[in-house]
């Protein structure tokens, strides 16, 4: 089937999705209305989102918004953020929609809906080599640095009893930390720790053991279902032609692996 052919049906699925929900949801007609989606975007997540020496917008995240905007035909606003406000600027109609490293947790379940993966995020506790820790348990009594409101916090709050958990407010902060030697440790994901060792290779930065490997999806406000539906056909069409995976090998040097596609879009 191609992409028109089920961006087409994810419009009759939004359609009846209204006919179910009722007119309480019209994100969908207003961004058509407008000619643009607002998408919130952190710019300090390399690779996911960062600027190019020009100061332009660049990334996976942002390649993905780039990409889901031209199919919707609309332009793309980028709403800048950090991690701590992402959800809030949803809430807030700062943005339309989130695409910006947005694992999947209970909590944020609650408030907003995911959309179908489109990319995986290892999420990691990585640090210099001459300290060994191998788990949680081992962490008891050392810093570890984290992005506030990310969810290597909330796994470090949780469940590194006797941790001191320092929080910064955007990535940016967490990686001039490590590179600087202000921390030691760090949790975060995969793809902005090889950001850190290749800023800092004098200081031997090695992973200690992975947290998790979490499912990244599209945030979008609760009851909003011609929105969500759209987005969901959207994201599986594009697994299926693999420009998503095109985009993720791109900036994260792999491909996106093909079981973990199949249980996403099945």
């Amino acid at each position: 089937m191609t992409l028109k052919h089920l961006i087409r049906r994810a419009l009759m699925l939004a359609a009846l999705s209204t006919v179910i929900f009722g007119a309480q949801a019209d994100t969908l007609d207003k961004i058509r209305a407008d000619k643009k989606i607002r998408v919130s975007i952190d710019l300090a997540v390399p690779p996911s989102g960062m600027t190019d020496a020009s100061m332009k917008p660049t990334g996976s995240d942002y390649d993905v918004a780039v990409l889901l905007a031209k199919d919707l035909g609309v332009a793309l606003e980028v709403v800048p953020t950090v991690g701590a406000t992402r959800i809030p600027n949803l809430q807030t109609n700062k943005a339309d929609i989130i695409i910006s490293t947005l694992a999947w947790t209970p909590e944020r379940a609650k408030v907003i809906d995911y959309s179908v993966p489109y990319a995986p995020q290892i999420s990691l506790v990585g640090g210099i080599k001459s300290i060994d820790v191998k788990s949680m348990a081992e962490l008891a009594g050392k810093s570890v640095a984290v992005n506030r409101s990310t969810t290597q916090d909330n796994d470090l709050t949780q469940n590194a009893k006797g941790a001191t958990v320092v929080r910064y407010d955007d990535d940016a902060g967490v990686i001039t930390a490590v590179v600087t030697g202000q921390a030691d440790l760090v949790g975060t994901s995969n793809a902005l720790f090889q950001t850190m060792k290749e800023k800092a290779p004098n200081r031997q930065l090695e992973q200690k053991f992975v947290l998790r490997v979490n499912d990244l999806g599209i945030g979008v406000r609760k009851d909003d279902p011609q929105l969500l539906a759209w987005v969901n056909t959207w994201v599986k069409a594009n697994h299926a032609n693999g420009k998503l995976n095109e985009i993720f090998k791109k900036y994260h040097g792999t491909d996106i692996p093909k079981d973990v596609v199949e249980k996403w879009v099945k």
